[in-house]
């Protein structure tokens, strides 16, 4: 059950990144589908954060010691760039269109994501 909520949280998160201008998700589609394509792109952005971000984080430790943790924002982007074209790989209508986007996209999905899992938390420990 707690790995369905984190991606049910995490698409929610990404809806919330597609405000920032090149984040782009299907506007012409119906509300389940919207809602499928953030649920996908949710999967998919969890896979490559198991899977590519520890080996980045393995082989670039220095690069994280030199710049005090400040380039695990430039990895969060581009692994929520590359995010974005593995789903227009797998015909998923979902597009992140520059860096820029990428960064400022990876940090809303990052902030939004904490607070909702906060809030979650909060709501589930009173019971």
């Amino acid at each position: 059950m707690g790995i369905l909520v984190h991606v049910l949280l995490t698409a929610v998160a990404v809806w919330v990144a597609t405000l920032v201008p090149g984040i782009d998700l299907d506007q012409g589609a119906s509300a389940p589908a919207k809602i499928g394509t953030l649920i996908g792109v949710a999967l998919l952005f969890g896979l490559v954060n198991a899977v590519v971000k520890p080996l980045v984080k393995f082989f670039g430790c220095l690069f994280y010691v030199v710049t005090l943790g400040l380039i695990g924002l430039v990895v969060n982007a581009l692994l929520f760039w590359l995010t974005g074209w593995l789903a227009g790989e797998l015909g998923l209508p979902f597009e992140v269109s520059g860096f820029w986007a990428a960064f400022f996209g990876a940090i809303i999905v990052a902030l939004t994501g904490w607070v909702l899992n906060l809030v979650y938390d909060r709501a589930t420990d009173d019971r």
